[in-house]
């Protein structure tokens, strides 16, 4: 079965705890994506390649895997160089996820995309906007994710709800449409699927205590 396949209809648990957090070790994040397959996740995402290399060993599931940086010049977060691209390939993930948006960075998103096509691996293009989607989708990229979507200059948003609207013009362009972005309830994710999704990425809501913690505090707060 290839990974498309095993993906399709499916929840992929983003297992990414709060960077330099309590549960920010590769043993946590590997018992966290242990315990995400065991409650049925069809995929996991992964970031960091020592949390893929201890991830890629205990589980069999397909792993979208990212490299996050902090630049100096450039707001790309997202496996932004062609070496950080390659070192998650070297590791094993079945699919490397990258910022498609026109931002500038150290390698353009051409280049790095061209890597993980000429390494045989799934490229997922992690975009904000509909444009983003169908310069990746034409220039070979496999998963179309509405990951960014909100998240940058062009897209940001105080609403809290996640863009189904981008999910069902990605459809359209008949990729494989990955809905990720503020998916918190499992009513949201369900309804990814309905607007066109072919997976649903979840990942504060399952992997981040602090933030979940902070929700409900929040709330009594209020009260």
């Amino acid at each position: 079965m290839n990974v498309l396949t095993q993906l399709h209809g499916g929840l992929v648990v983003s297992c990414q705890p709060v960077a330099g957090g309590a549960m920010d070790k590769p043993e946590i994040v590997t018992a966290m994506a242990e315990a995400a397959v065991d409650g049925g996740a069809a995929g996991l995402r992964i970031e960091g390649v020592a949390n893929l290399r201890a991830v890629r060993k205990r589980v069999q599931v397909p792993i979208v895997a990212i490299i996050k940086a902090d630049l100096d010049n450039s707001k790309v977060k997202i496996t932004p160089t062609i070496s950080a691209a390659q070192s998650l390939i070297a590791e094993g993930a079945d699919i490397v996820a990258y910022d498609a948006t026109d931002r500038a960075r150290p390698d353009s998103r051409e280049a790095i995309l061209s890597t993980i096509l000429q390494e045989n691996c799934i490229a997922m293009a992690d975009c904000s906007t509909y444009e983003d989607g169908q310069i990746a989708i034409s220039s070979g990229a496999q998963i179309l994710g509405t990951t960014l979507s909100g998240y940058t200059v062009e897209t940001a948003t105080a609403d809290k709800s996640p863009d189904l609207v981008l999910v069902s013009k990605f459809a359209g362009l008949g990729a494989f449409v990955m809905a990720e972005g503020r998916y918190n309830h499992p009513e949201t994710a369900a309804c990814a699927i309905t607007s066109g999704a072919n997976a649903v990425t979840v990942g504060s809501a399952l992997t981040r205590l602090e933030v979940t913690t902070s929700w409900f505090c929040d709330a009594l707060k209020a009260r």
